[in-house]
Parts: structure tokens; C-alpha cells; sequence
């Protein structure tokens, strides 16, 4: 372990600020709707303004999809509240104004369509134990329906972690979410006990009490949906190290929160630990997540908030190391705030329109099964004076309710090589055609089907035609208007 985390943080020292880009990789943001910090900026109390909603989160959406970012977390229960017109909770008061007040349309609804246009997946973020101050909307519905579930801590109430009912109630939730919407992910955070909360319990105890709540919800979403991620943000270091301590505050003795035992034991698919350290609380911690991954996938948050004067005033070069080692490590990385990053703070949405020059996919949760889905058939081209037409025939996949979704690469050379990641130029299209800008040049395409676990078909190509150049081509600056690092 000691020889791991030496040579672990010797990468941060030596490694270029641009490490190689890899096909397989989660880039997430964590978009936030409490208060609107992110999105919503103007609330819908019309037709004329839940269109305006609706377009600042397609313009932002617009903005992650142009820094290749492939995952949305979307703070859906917010405290209590939802973003969605739910059977068990109000509305939250970001979207209307109003709490408990309808903005006139699903907004959860709005935003996976909007994600799955741009070949991102979408993740429903669950606050759980948190309900918000005493007397707001959601904690004061919870108390009058579940009196005894609820526990008040300064002038905060939360679900008691202890009773079973709590564990009972989130599931239900997430089973709403599930079973409603098309969601690719059930995100949960704060699934711990609260820092303020008085343990009269073991340590082990509490551990229990928390794991029982993550067991109920994952064995809910996955009856229902198998393929949907369930994932959890952890405090951003598990436990004391042998030779780096954790100055009091980690996961799993501070809060209870066992979050590497239940990669072990099957109960999450993946951990976004907040991570939201540098230097030495970073990078002995982050090699710590990769060694207990147990072949699941972490993905450590980045804290670009940081980065703001008003914050940390970090430097852009914490976040560029810190990104780059994680790339080499293969964990994919995560962005604690939107806002942060599409303003541009420090110019880190420049740093990661490079860094990222390229889409991505999410890698396959091979635990719950390898067997990849057929390739397309029938692969066709027609070429026109500007663009190429392609379109293939779908194949229907065996598990109820699934569907596949299609990946396109392009090259100047034939057959495409569909393990190079700079040929890759559309991801997770839900239909059988695209249209392709040539510019004048003679391509060649493949196309590849993968299933919802993320598992990749072989490629069906485009049949082989003459190559008028073979001269390097820079696909993404051509097709996607993308600079090739």
C-alpha cells in the first residue's frame, strides 16, 4: 500500500497536464436545483417563462455536451421536495417559486429527454436523509405524515436513519423515479448519518443501520430496472490511512457510512466520493477508492467551487494534476458544481474542452452480465453534396423494457477502427439514422449497438468505397467542430 500511494503521487509530479484519452471514462456533473444555485435562474409561472426555463437547461446542457461531459446527476428530491410531480412529496419551490406549486410541466421529464438528444445519461440525485429546516414545506409534510420518523437537529429535521421505516420510505422514492421515468441512474447523497447527530449506537451498529437503508434501495431500483446505476456520493475519504490520516472526517467511521463495503457486497455500482481535497488528502485517499473498487466504478468529485475567489481561490493546476491522475488511474472524474464549470472559473471549461477533446462512454457494469447485444444490420449510406446519410436497422434486445442505443466512428480509412476513441463522433442515439457533414470528403463509418448495461455490439461498417485523401483527418474539428489536441 505504502510502495502504491509513493509511486501514486510521483505520477502528479511527472505526468503532462494532458494524459491519453480514453474511450471508456465517466465525466459527470453534479447539476444543482436547491435554490436555483444552478439551474433554475428564473422560475415558470407561464408559458412564456417555462420556456425560458426550459432553455437555460438546454443552453447549459448544450455547454457539457461541447466539454464532452457524458453524465448528468440531477438534484431531483431536494429536501423533502421534488423536481417532478411525485405521489409521495410536494414540489420543490426552486422551479414555481412557490413550494408545493407545480411549474406547469415534469421538469425531470424535460431534462433525460434533453440529456438522451445529447448522448448523455441522465441521473436522478436523491437527497435522503436531510429534509430541510423544521418548519419548510418538506420536513413539515414528512412530520405531520411520519412523526416519529423524523428528528430535529438545531433547526434542521432529518429522516432517522435508525428506524427501518426510513429505509422503507427512501426505496419508495427511488422506486417512484424508477418505475416513472426513463432514468439511466439513482444518485444518492447524504446516505449517512448527520454529522450532528449524537451516536448512541456502536459504530458498527450505525454501519448497519445505513447499509440497510443502501440494501432496501438497491434491491427496489434493480427489481425494477437492472440496468439503472446505483450510485452514492461518499464523504471524499473512507477511512484513516496507515500513513495519511483523515483529520477526523471520513466516511466510514466519522458518518457510518461503509461505502467500499458495499461495492464489495454488491449493493451500489458506483461511488462519486466528494473528493474535494488537494495534495495529500487527495491523492493517498483517491488510490485508497481504486484498490477497494472491487471492479466497480468510482469516479472521485472535483471541487472546482475551489476554485471561486470567494471559496478557496485554488489554483487551475490543483484541478488539472488532480484529473490527469485520475485518467491515468482509469476512475473518470466529476465536477461539484455545474455553474463553476460552465462559467468558466479559472478557465477550467477551457482546460476541459481540451482535456476532454473527445465523447466518451460510460464503461459497462459487467457485474450484471457481459453478453454484448447483436451488431446493427443492413448498414447503408447514401452520400449527398454536403452530408452523408446513414441509417441501419435495429435489433430488438431481450430484456423487458430495454432498448439499445447506437455509437457512430468515422474515418478517412477503411475498416474504421472502432477502438480508437478520436473516431468516435456520436454516442447513444436512440435512432437508426444520422446525418454527417463530409465537407467534400470521401468517409467511412461504422456503427455499434450497446445495451443499457453499456455493453458494445461488434461494428457493422459502411460499405468500402474509394478513398480520394489519405491524408490525416481531423474528424471532431470537421464534423463536430472539436479542436484535436
Amino acid at each position: 500500500m505504502k510502495t502504491i500511494i509513493k509511486f501514486f503521487i510521483l505520477l502528479t509530479l511527472v505526468l503532462p497536464l494532458h494524459a491519453h484519452t480514453p474511450k471508456h471514462e465517466i465525466r459527470a456533473v453534479w447539476l444543482t436545483t436547491i435554490g436555483g444555485i444552478d439551474w433554475p435562474h428564473t422560475y415558470a409561472t407561464s408559458p412564456h417563462s417555462i420556456k425560458a426555463q426550459k432553455q437555460e437547461l438546454t443552453k447549459i446542457l448544450d455547454q457539457l455536451q461541447q466539454v464532452n461531459i457524458n453524465t448528468i446527476l440531477i438534484q431531483t428530491r431536494v429536501r423533502g421536495t421534488t423536481i417532478f410531480p411525485s405521489n409521495m412529496e410536494p414540489w420543490d419551490g426552486c422551479l414555481s417559486g412557490k413550494p408545493g406549486t407545480s411549474p406547469g410541466y415534469d421538469a425531470l421529464q424535460f431534462a433525460i429527454e434533453e440529456c438522451h438528444k445529447r448522448g448523455m445519461q441522465c441521473h436522478a440525485w436523491i437527497v435522503t436523509i436531510p429534509v430541510g429546516k423544521w418548519n419548510t414545506m418538506g420536513c413539515k409534510t414528512l412530520r405531520q405524515k411520519y412523526p416519529k420518523q423524523i428528528v430535529k437537529i438545531g433547526e434542521e429535521g432529518y429522516m432517522n436513519p435508525e428506524m427501518p421505516q426510513t429505509g422503507d420510505y427512501l426505496t419508495r422514492i427511488c422506486e417512484e423515479v424508477t418505475r416513472r421515468y426513463d432514468i439511466d441512474g439513482i444518485h444518492l447523497d447524504y446516505i449517512r448519518y448527520p454529522e450532528t447527530w449524537k451516536l448512541k449506537v456502536s459504530r458498527s451498529q450505525g454501519r448497519s443501520y445505513i447499509t440497510s437503508i443502501v440494501r432496501k434501495i438497491y434491491q427496489g431500483v434493480k427489481a425494477l430496472k437492472p440496468w439503472v446505476i446505483v450510485s452514492c456520493s461518499p464523504i471524499g475519504k473512507y477511512d484513516d490511512l496507515p500513513r495519511y490520516k483523515s483529520s477526523g472526517w471520513n466516511a466510514n467511521t466519522t458518518v457510518c457510512q461503509d461505502a467500499q463495503g458495499w461495492l464489495r457486497d454488491g449493493l451500489m455500482d458506483a461511488l462519486f466520493p466528494m473528493m474535494y481535497f488537494q495534495g495529500n488528502n487527495f491523492y493517498p485517499f483517491a488510490v485508497n477508492w481504486k484498490e477497494f473498487s472491487y471492479g466497480r466504478l468510482v469516479v472521485p468529485g472535483l471541487a472546482v467551487y475551489m476554485l471561486h475567489p470567494k471559496e478557496r481561490n485554488w489554483g487551475l493546476d490543483i484541478i488539472k494534476r488532480e484529473m490527469n491522475v485520475l485518467r491515468e488511474q482509469g476512475m473518470g472524474h466529476a465536477f461539484f458544481r455545474s455553474k463553476f464549470l460552465t462559467d468558466n472559473t479559472k478557465n477550467i471549461y477551457s482546460f476541459t474542452k481540451d482535456f476532454n477533446g473527445y465523447p466518451s462512454l460510460v464503461p459497462a457494469m459487467t457485474w450484471m452480465g457481459k453478453r454484448p447485444p447483436l451488431s446493427p444490420r443492413l448498414l447503408t449510406i447514401q452520400r449527398g453534396m454536403t452530408t452523408d446519410h446513414l441509417t441501419w436497422s435495429t435489433v430488438r434486445n431481450t430484456v423487458e423494457g430495454d432498448y439499445l442505443l447506437y455509437n457512430v466512428y468515422a474515418s478517412d480509412k477503411f475498416p474504421v477502427d472502432t477502438e480508437d476513441p478520436t473516431l468516435l463522433i456520436a454516442t447513444r442515439r436512440q435512432g437508426a439514422s444520422i446525418f454527417i457533414p463530409h465537407h467534400g470528403r470521401t468517409l467511412h463509418y461504422a456503427v455499434t449497438a450497446t445495451d443499457r448495461y453499456g455493453n458494445e455490439s461488434s461494428p457493422s461498417y459502411t460499405p468500402h468505397a474509394p478513398t480520394h485523401s489519405h491524408r490525416n483527418l481531423d474528424f471532431h474539428q470537421l464534423i463536430m467542430g472539436r479542436k484535436r489536441k
